[in-house]
């Protein structure tokens, strides 16, 4: 029990310690977990039974993960950017991807080998890029919309790839009656989550946000994912196919933010423990002496996968947006370092080429953040066009107001800005008043707005203002702390019961608009009472 605590504690330290040095030199946390696995690894001399138990565990991390990517998997919202997703996305993987399978086998791989590896070279970071053009505010730029729209067809190709893996894995029988098989199952597996996510899961989460409890929130929440991936491993399929088929059937529903918003830590921490098994499987010494093969592979697929996805956007779009596209994907995704791992473990892939390849996607991941924040820069060097101009989508919310609360005031609210055809979001954490506010058409989703993570989604960074317009003082308070907490100004309008309540939010959190409800009735009582006649 001392040595597993001394290596948590250890692992932890080492782990904090690297990402604040990276996070310096915008170094995503995933690199920093990686190289704590190294270090782990020859410290502790852990041998490969060791390794493998901790994988299996973190295993679980893919699986929130691929639960995530079905959350953000709306078929409306698919539909809004089809062009981008199903035009740019598709022509992407599928050229980038038989590129890099060809390759691959001209190279000796066996083809259903050089078919996985290939495939998933085309796959970008998801992770990393679309963090950083929130950042820089990219995201709403004309190369970031189409960047974002080939990500998203990319989530959706790590299926197929997986599938890929599950039926290239089982040697026994011929591939068509293995396809038969596996098309029985995925049916099975299909109809039976249908009714487990429009039925069973529904009402749980129905029953759950009426009780208002957050730990039975969270914990209905990841029994919905741990069941889902159980059910679908039972079928012969992996765990975080299943994982992503519940997350598309909750995603059209009022739970989707409040969902994300919780399990996040969860699929984090679990990330990043996946992230530190695969740092354990690299050996220093073997990528040192095979260092000039890694670099070659990983010049040959940037130099591929700039030009490819440079030529795809360039037919619709003007040279520096088509260039931009193409330096912010021409990394490999984190996505390929599960697929590697996965693939090696069931006798697809050698240890040795599972080692470079994995190396070389870590490079590969290292150089973007540097390429992101000087993307300006270096589409200068090459095109003269003018900077894109900021696109913002009819369906993207812009000088909105975010509504806190759908009580009388959030309502009384809501009816005045109707009237003044201005755009808003509300959020509410009661279950009933989100319910009548979808009777009523508003767009209203059950969430917490005590978290950063809520507010992002319901685009904070472009809104107008928040309306907090909720009674409880200690959640008002929490509020309006975590939206003052975010870089950029936001215009906060809450109102208070006193002046005690005005007196604590203007010195402790400096907010500007402040209305003491008593105050301003009071107001309207004595100038309506004095209108009376002497």
């Amino acid at each position: 029990m001392d040595l597993i605590l001394e290596g948590l504690i250890l692992t932890i330290f080492i782990a904090l310690v690297l990402n604040i040095v990276l996070a310096k030199f915008n170094i995503p946390t995933i690199i920093g977990y990686i190289l704590t696995g190294i270090i782990i690894s020859k410290i502790f001399s852990l041998q490969t039974e060791h390794i493998s138990l901790l994988s299996h565990v973190s295993e679980l991390g893919i699986v929130f993960m691929m639960f995530m990517i079905g959350l953000e998997f709306s078929f409306r919202y698919l539909l809004k950017m089809k062009s981008y997703v199903f035009g740019f996305g598709f022509a992407e993987v599928f050229i980038v991807g038989t590129i890099f399978s060809l390759l691959a086998y001209l190279l000796g791989f066996s083809l259903q080998t050089a078919m996985i590896v290939g495939y998933t070279l085309s796959l970008s970071s998801t992770a990393i890029v679309v963090k950083m053009l929130n950042t820089t505010g990219d995201i709403n730029k004309q190369y970031g919309r189409k960047a974002l729209g080939i990500l998203i067809f990319q989530d959706i190709a790590v299926i197929p790839i997986m599938l890929m893996i599950e039926i290239f894995s089982r040697n026994s029988g011929h591939i068509t009656s293995q396809l038969f098989k596996i098309g029985i199952s995925a049916t099975i597996l299909l109809i039976a989550m249908y009714f487990f996510g429009r039925i069973l899961f529904e009402r749980i989460l129905t029953w759950v946000s009426k009780i208002e409890s957050e730990e039975l929130f969270i914990s209905s929440i990841l029994f919905i994912v741990l069941f889902s991936s159980l059910f679908a491993h039972m079928l012969g399929f992996s765990y975080s196919l299943g994982a992503f088929i519940a997350g598309v059937l909750i995603a059209e529903t009022h739970f989707k933010y409040q969902m994300e918003a919780d399990i996040a830590p969860f699929r984090d921490l679990l990330l990043g423990l996946f992230f530190i098994t695969v740092g354990m499987h690299i050996d220093p010494i073997f990528v040192f002496k095979n260092f000039y093969k890694i670099l070659l592979l990983l010049a040959a697929i940037l130099a591929i996968k700039i030009f490819f996805i440079y030529v795809i956007i360039r037919v619709k779009s003007q040279s520096r947006t088509a260039l931009k596209v193409a330096l912010a994907l021409m990394q490999v995704g984190e996505f390929a370092l599960a697929v590697f791992e996965i693939s090696k473990s069931k006798g697809l892939l050698e240890s040795e080429v599972a080692q470079i390849l994995t190396a070389t996607v870590i490079l590969s991941m290292i150089i973007t953040p540097f390429i992101l924040q000087n993307l300006k820069n270096i589409a200068d060097l090459f095109s003269k066009e003018p900077e894109e101009i900021v696109n913002i989508e009819a369906e993207n919310l812009q000088n909105h107001i975010i509504i806190v609360g759908y009580g009388p005031l959030g309502k009384s609210v809501v009816k005045k800005l109707k009237r003044e055809e201005v755009d808003y979001i509300i959020l509410e954490h009661d279950y009933h008043l989100v319910q009548e506010g979808l009777k009523n058409k508003e767009p209203i989703v059950l969430a917490n707005a005590a978290k950063k993570e809520i507010l992002e989604k319901v685009g904070i960074e472009r809104a107008c203002s928040v309306v907090v317009a909720i009674k409880n003082f200690k959640k008002k308070r929490l509020i309006c702390d975590i939206i003052n907490r975010f870089d950029f100004h936001v215009n906060i309008v809450v109102v208070v019961s006193d002046e005690k309540e005005k007196e604590i939010l203007e010195h402790e959190l400096d907010i500007e608009n402040i209305i003491v409800d008593s105050e301003e009735i009071s107001n309207i009582v004595v100038n309506r009472a004095l209108r009376c006649e002497i």
